[in-house]
C-alpha cells in the first residue's frame, strides 16, 4: 500500500528553521515526483515546492524561493523540505504528495495522486 507520512512540523519563532520529512513506502520513489503543498486556515492549498525523478530543476514558489530547499534520498524513500528564515505567513498545514509528473513552472495538486496527512507548522513569537 502506497503511503506518505509527513513529520517535522512544530512551533517556531520568526527567523527560525525547520526540516520537514516525507517518508514514503509501498512504491519506488525514483519514479515519482514529490510535491510539497501547504494550506493556511481559510486559504486555498498552495504548491510550495517540487522535485521530480530527474532532480535537475526543483520548483519553488516565489513566496519561498531562497528560503526553502527540497531534496530527496531515494535509498531512504524520503523527501525533505528545509525551511529557513521562517515568517509568520509560512504558518500552515504542510502536505507532501506523489505523482508521475515533472516539475515545471508550477506544482499543481491535480497532478499528484497520493497524499500524506499533513504536518502543522506554526511560525509565531
Amino acid at each position: 500500500q502506497l503511503q506518505l507520512v509527513e513529520s517535522g512540523g512544530s512551533l517556531v519563532q520568526p527567523g527560525g528553521s525547520l526540516r520537514l520529512s516525507c517518508a514514503t513506502s509501498g512504491f519506488i520513489l525514483n519514479y515519482y515526483a514529490i510535491g510539497w503543498f501547504r494550506q493556511a486556515p481559510g486559504k486555498e492549498r498552495e504548491g510550495v515546492s517540487c522535485i521530480d525523478s530527474s532532480e535537475v530543476s526543483p520548483y519553488y514558489a516565489d513566496s519561498v524561493k531562497g528560503r526553502f530547499t527540497i531534496s530527496r534520498d531515494n535509498a531512504k524513500g524520503t523527501v525533505y523540505l528545509q525551511m529557513d528564515s521562517l515568517r509568520p505567513e509560512d504558518t500552515a498545514d504542510y502536505y507532501c504528495a506523489a505523482g508521475k509528473t515533472y516539475c515545471g513552472g508550477s506544482v499543481v495538486p491535480d497532478e499528484y495522486d497520493y497524499w500524506g496527512q499533513g504536518t502543522r507548522v506554526n511560525v509565531s513569537s
